[in-house]
């Protein structure tokens, strides 16, 4: 049985990277059919008050989300992920916060022309982006961010992960989300965050 998984991310998310690292995994031991479709915390909190530190991060945000809106428009899906995995790796593990140089290595990378860097300052597929966010954020509500995935229609936020696990670790997780997220009347399961993302590091039970 093939499981059919969306995914909604924010490429400057590290949260949402350590989730879609999990899920990379989970699908390389399991029959999953992942789509994935950007959203954006600058639109998400567009309309929200926030600390400047905060609001000062989203304009480098939107650059890679609409550098994502563009590429599914024009190249489809496997340039997403193959531009999500190029953008995510040198943002997070990497730790480059200059879009100047992350955007034409991460095009020169999944072999678009450097041209195409010049979608990251434009709003021809703002709307395309907005709805993409919103198809996501509306089967979980707004009072959450990214990720959002859904399996077999099944919609939830998360889970927020640090390391990525490997193996039989990774399954065990992957079935337990997936049986709490199952029920209709689950709604929420939180402990606070005691470390920060930790992208070189994942464990396994085997």
């Amino acid at each position: 049985m093939t499981d059919s998984v969306d995914f909604w991310f924010d490429p400057s998310c590290p949260w949402a990277w350590m989730t879609s690292r999990w899920v990379d995994e989970v699908a390389r031991l399991r029959n999953l059919d992942v789509t994935w479709h950007v959203m954006s915390l600058a639109v998400l909190n567009e309309d929200q008050d926030v600390s400047e530190d905060y609001a000062a991060f989203f304009p480098r945000a939107l650059k890679y989300t609409r550098l994502v809106a563009a590429a599914a428009e024009l190249h489809g899906q496997p340039t997403v992920k193959a531009l999500y995995d190029a953008l995510g790796t040198q943002i997070h593990p990497g730790g480059n916060t200059n879009p100047d140089e992350v955007i034409p290595a991460a095009l020169a990378e999944v072999g678009l022309p450097a041209s195409f860097a010049a979608f990251a300052d434009s709003d021809e597929y703002d709307v395309q982006m907005r709805a993409s966010h919103f198809d996501g954020i509306n089967r979980v509500g707004q009072d959450v961010g990214t990720p959002v995935i859904a399996v077999n229609g099944v919609a939830f936020f998360g889970p927020v992960i640090s390391p990525a696990p490997l193996g039989d670790a990774a399954l065990t997780l992957w079935d337990g989300v997936v049986a709490l997220a199952s029920y209709d009347g689950f709604f929420e399961l939180k402990r606070s965050r005691t470390r920060e993302p930790i992208f070189t590091q994942a464990v396994s039970t085997k």
